[in-house]
């Protein structure tokens, strides 16, 4: 699942990824901004797209692929990251992400998922919500991305449908989770101040299937490289 593709509707670089077995692709994509995919060795059951705050943004994508025991709806997310000052009233960034919330948190009460499939949330959700999600509670609590308001809105999101943090459960939330690095730092890596902006939450069927977390951090350090990181969940099905 990839995030922030930056790609037109159309456009996609599929070829690559189908040499490599990727041969199922799902895109929601405009120019130079958001843009979610998924890309699949499985065929997919069903494909869908929502809009949220009544904008054409490509923010979301869904799919549903089949296996041994019941269907798995995947939903792909791009939450908007929210600008520089954490006040709705003079930021309309920020605005626009905490309605985004909340539009995230009524679907998944009515619910997102089917009742005979399990389900998958992922994505850049642009928040760090837990005390060690970021390289410090103290000094992030007035930053966008670790403010009490927008970690309460992602809490009511997750609690809405019901989802587990599977992440959390092979990283105890008592540790240091990252898997966002920010550009300004001249030395990254040594500096450490990261936050935890990407998450995997499941249905509670789901979520003991859950056998494995990898944090690719080395991914960082590449070449004109994101500063996100890649997240690897491994699921036994």
């Amino acid at each position: 699942c990839l995030q922030e593709t930056k790609c037109p509707q159309g456009q996609f670089p599929s070829a690559p990824l189908r040499e490599m077995g990727y041969h199922h692709i799902a895109e929601s994509g405009q120019k130079g901004y958001h843009g979610v995919a998924i890309i699949s060795r499985l065929p997919f059951v069903s494909e869908d797209v929502r809009r949220f705050c009544a904008k054409d943004d490509c923010r979301h994508i869904a799919v549903a692929v089949a296996t041994r025991q019941k269907p798995v709806t995947i939903h792909n997310f791009y939450v908007p990251a929210g600008g520089d000052e954490p006040d709705p009233a003079i930021n309309e960034k920020f605005a626009h992400k905490l309605q985004f919330l909340d539009e995230m948190e009524k679907w998944f009460k009515k619910g997102s998922v089917p009742k005979d499939h399990e389900g998958v949330v992922v994505g850049d959700l642009n928040i760090a919500p837990l005390e060690h999600d970021v390289w410090s509670h103290k000094d992030l609590l007035k930053v966008v991305s670790h403010t009490p308001i927008e970690t309460a809105g992602l809490n009511r999101v997750q609690a809405a449908g019901k989802w587990v943090d599977v992440m959390r459960q092979h990283v105890p939330a008592d540790k240091k989770l990252y898997t966002w690095w920010s550009y300004r730092a001249k030395d990254w890596e040594a500096a450490d101040r990261g936050r935890r902006l990407d998450h995997i939450w499941t249905t509670s069927g789901l979520a003991p299937a859950c056998k494995e977390l990898r944090i690719l951090k080395e991914a960082r350090g590449w070449t004109q490289s994101s500063d996100h990181v890649p997240v690897m969940a491994r699921f036994a099905l």
